[in-house]
């Protein structure tokens, strides 16, 4: 009878334990790339119309596939197109570049992909990251049209780490958007 009195206790606060475990987990990842002001590009008077759309069947970033379960997925926070949209404007503004709905230049961004696929085994999990993007840009006489892709992959011991998966993405969209900001022949093409 004595074991049962101190058992009921320990079992509690074991079960306490794995519910507050639970409740901390992220819902969805927070996009926020952080890039670094490029004013080497400058656009004195142009103007484009930029649209960012999202090709993807699926909305999920992060994918958790474990041998014999349903995938876990994480979605972003907020559009995943939104942010984009929103980080490209700021940064071609700081440039010079007028952002506006009826521009000349037209500046389309196809989210091709963007996911995490991550393998979770017993002790390890593996990591599969792509994003590619799209960016055809019209200027009234040519058309341009350019694909960036980022891709990794790693590995790792124990539990896969979502917040980890939230930063390496974030760095690795930053860099993507970073490219094509930099990139000589869609800012020779908006002049």
């Amino acid at each position: 009878m004595k074991t049962q009195h101190l058992l009921l206790p320990i079992a509690s606060l074991i079960f306490i334990f794995i519910l507050s475990g639970c409740a901390n987990a992220p819902s969805h990842l927070i996009i926020a790339p952080e890039m670094i002001t490029l004013s080497e590009n400058q656009h004195i008077n142009q103007q484009a119309t930029l649209n960012v759309v999202d090709m993807r069947t699926a909305n999920h970033i992060v994918q958790i596939l474990r041998t014999g379960e349903a995938a876990t997925l994480f979605s972003a926070q907020d559009r995943l197109e939104d942010i984009i949209k929103k980080s490209l404007s700021k940064h071609w503004q700081q440039q010079g570049l007028t952002i506006q709905t009826s521009a000349v230049n037209t500046i389309n961004i196809a989210i091709e992909k963007a996911v995490i696929s991550v393998t979770q085994e017993t002790m390890s999990y593996q990591v599969q990251t792509e994003i590619v993007l799209k960016v055809t840009i019209n200027n009234s006489v040519q058309t341009l049209t350019s694909t960036f892709k980022n891709r990794g992959n790693s590995k790792g011991p124990f539990q896969a780490d979502v917040a980890v998966f939230e930063r390496n993405f974030n760095q690795r969209l930053a860099n993507l958007l970073q490219q094509i900001l930099a990139n000589e022949k869609i800012n020779n093409f908006l002049k």
